[in-house]
């Protein structure tokens, strides 16, 4: 089935030639998204390039032409004791604004569902407030909040950006003078490299807002990824790197959900994303690479933050995951955020290194079964998955 009618309107499968009115319409619902701009490069990269498959994604055409809703899932895979499980991550949807209270983001998310449903074993994404009862409608469940680490780098700014977020004077958009305060930061005290606490309180993670989208006033100290890549010291150990992290994680996880780790992934991940400015954090031994972080300063309302999307380190290597982390605090930001799988080896680092996490606080992420899974295998539940913030990232 390649495309129905719904009431007077015709649902079909998005096409090549769709594309400019899709960004339009996602543009026009959404804003800018995560670079500020709805861009051709950033979609083709987003839903063309992944290197688990390209984007399915559904249309709902006017009577007279007009492309009035779209969603789009994100093919994703996970590995689950060596066997791949296929899954997809709800991510872009819009309804045009006089289209809306028609019940399209239902339709075309049901029959999305049903057309990836051969082939895909699950469907998971992290819904805000306002989009997660459509989803609950659906069959999707709350799997739980996805616990996320804070280390406040610069206390009295984060302090006093997390009592204008409460006080509501951040809801304003930040403004170039926010975005001013953020240029040519110093490093940080000794003190908070090494792990002491701020006096300023834990937020939980809902209470900070969604990132804005122009964060080129941050002057971040990292390389890019690109840089990082094209540097010859980077290759004298790299593959190895990589190869020891993904089979620790095989060897420590083997029953938890996780990302397979491959030098493909990751530089689509982190080095061929337009407009998102990640950068990298290394860690070298007598001229051979034993870890590397990945992570990307952002504006949060008042506040800068390093969003540490991922970390790989060998097995065992508390001492180069707790560097790393220490490290992500000469950012120029005034906090770092990330998840880190309670237990592991770059969990207990990080109590080491500055990092706290609020008590029953997070991201929600919910989720969907399609297909029978193997035995065992709950995703509805936290401790059957192995993530780093850069699955869940929104993008």
């Amino acid at each position: 089935m390649t495309s129905r009618y719904e009431g007077d309107v015709l649902v079909r499968e998005l096409a090549k030639d769709d594309e400019p009115a899709v960004l339009d319409l996602l543009g026009a619902a959404l804003a800018g998204g995560p670079t500020g701009e709805r861009t051709q490069e950033f979609f083709d990269w987003k839903h063309h390039d992944n290197p688990f498959g390209a984007s399915p994604g559904l249309v709902a055409e006017s009577p007279n032409g007009a492309i009035v809703a779209v969603r789009l899932f994100l093919r994703w895979e996970f590995v689950h004791q060596g066997e791949t499980v296929r899954a997809v991550r709800a991510v872009d949807t819009a309804t045009h604004p006089l289209w809306q209270g028609r019940g399209l983001f239902t339709e075309l998310t049901r029959d999305l569902l049903e057309r990836v449903a051969d082939d895909t074993d699950l469907v998971f994404n992290t819904p805000n407030a306002s989009s997660l009862p459509g989803y609950l409608k659906l069959g999707w469940r709350e799997v739980g909040k996805v616990p996320i680490a804070l280390h406040p780098i610069r206390p009295l700014a984060f302090a006093k950006g997390l009592r204008e977020l409460r006080s509501g004077e951040a809801e304003k958009a930040p403004t170039s003078t926010d975005f001013a305060r953020t240029r040519g930061r110093g490093a940080v005290s000794s003190s908070y490299a090494s792990g002491s606490s701020s006096t300023a309180p834990l937020p939980d993670i809902s209470e900070l807002p969604r990132a804005t989208a122009d964060d080129s006033a941050i002057r971040c100290r990292f390389p890019t990824v690109r840089q990082f890549f094209a540097d010859p010291a980077a290759r004298n150990g790299l593959e190895e790197l990589i190869g020891d992290a993904d089979s620790a994680d095989a060897a420590l996880w083997p029953d938890r959900l996780r990302t397979p780790l491959t030098e493909a992934y990751l530089r689509w991940r982190y080095e061929a994303a337009p407009g998102l400015d990640y950068r990298v954090i290394a860690a070298y031994r007598q001229g051979t690479l034993d870890g590397v972080a990945f992570g990307r300063p952002r504006m949060r309302g008042p506040l800068a933050e390093f969003t540490l999307s991922q970390l790989l380190i060998r097995p065992g290597d508390r001492m180069t995951a707790r560097r790393l982390l220490s490290a992500a605090g000469l950012s120029g930001c005034d906090h770092v955020a990330t998840h880190l799988t309670p237990g592991s080896d770059a969990s207990r680092a990080a109590r080491y290194a500055g990092y706290a996490t609020p008590p029953r606080t997070g991201m929600l992420m919910v989720a969907r079964p399609l297909r029978p899974l193997p035995a065992g295998l709950d995703p509805l539940t936290l401790n059957s998955w192995h993530l780093a913030l850069g699955d869940l990232e929104v993008f």
